[in-house]
């Protein structure tokens, strides 16, 4: 008898211990669901840093908080997967984009302005307090030269690179040598004309704009997208203007403008602008702010 006791001591013993083994394994499996719908777009973009920088990968969010995650022909097999592993996570709240071509650096050999074996585009001429003047280019084009020039021979000099910041940003100042005393406060519109710059202002998602580049000249587009994150083979830039201007190699450091208001620099994309592409632009309000210097 007393062993019969034990042996149903034991049983229910066991029989309370499944049950409560149930029951937890029933709330586990019954535990609300995560609510996209609340996590925030900085929480998503954090993610995405931490685990999709992957080079020719680019994202920007909507106003509506959704995140539009672009990648180009070079994000294939592995990379696709990994890609599309970390975006599916957040369901509706991101679309992923196919974009043509590479996403790159518009920098060329060629015409403009000319720094070691490369051709870039001007920005914009700005000057400081004290009245020295300056021009703004991209951060890419700063970092591979000391000198810049304005023919292919380098006989004529503009001036010295005296500022560069490349990745992360993409934005550099040359101070003009003075000898050098042809800088007007004007974009060339390639068409005998030029436009004034008087201001510097922040795009926005729909504004109409033009971009002007030694390349391709002058190209009008939309904005499509602000503080848009690029993932480079060179590195990541962030906080970018995304638009739909086409662009090409030497087009970097271009203007990039709104009537009167500088709002950006060239700074890489995808496509052409035989078939389209897509465009990012370095804010101009942040090397301004940081070099303490202003357009005229």
């Amino acid at each position: 008898m007393k062993f019969i006791h034990i042996r149903r001591t034991v049983a229910v013993l066991a029989t309370a211990g499944l049950a409560a083994t149930t029951a937890m394994l029933g709330t586990q499996a019954t535990a609300a669901p995560v609510d996209l719908s609340k996590v925030s777009a900085g929480s998503i973009t954090s993610t995405l840093s931490k685990e999709a920088s992957i080079p020719g990968t680019a994202w920007v969010t909507l106003p509506d908080g959704r995140i539009i995650v672009s990648y180009d022909d070079t994000v294939t097999g592995a990379k696709l997967n990994s890609l599309t592993g970390v975006t599916k996570q957040f369901g509706s709240r991101i679309t992923l984009e196919k974009i043509s071509g590479k996403l790159s650096k518009r920098i060329a050999g060629g015409d403009a302005i000319y720094g070691g074996q490369y051709r870039c585009s001007l920005g914009f001429n700005v000057r400081n307090s004290a009245g020295v003047y300056y021009f703004l280019t991209a951060g890419h084009c700063g970092n591979i030269a000391s000198s810049w020039y304005s023919n292919s021979s380098h006989t004529t000099l503009l001036g010295t690179t005296s500022g560069s910041s490349f990745p992360g940003n993409d934005y550099a100042i040359v101070k003009y040598a003075s000898s050098y005393t042809n800088h007007p406060g004007t974009v060339d519109l390639y068409n005998g004309s030029s436009q004034d710059i008087t201001t510097a202002a922040n795009a926005f998602v729909g504004e109409s704009v033009k971009r002007s580049g030694s390349t391709t000249h002058v190209h009008s587009g939309t904005v499509t997208g602000t503080n848009a994150t690029v993932n480079y083979a060179e590195g990541t830039v962030t906080g970018l203007i995304k638009t739909n201007v086409c662009a090409e190699g030497g087009d970097s450091g271009g203007s990039l403008f709104d009537g009167t208001k500088a709002l950006g620099l060239t700074s890489g994309g995808s496509g052409n602008c035989s078939s389209g592409g897509t465009t990012f632009f370095q804010p101009v309000t942040e090397p301004l702010s940081v070099y303490g210097v202003s357009v005229y």
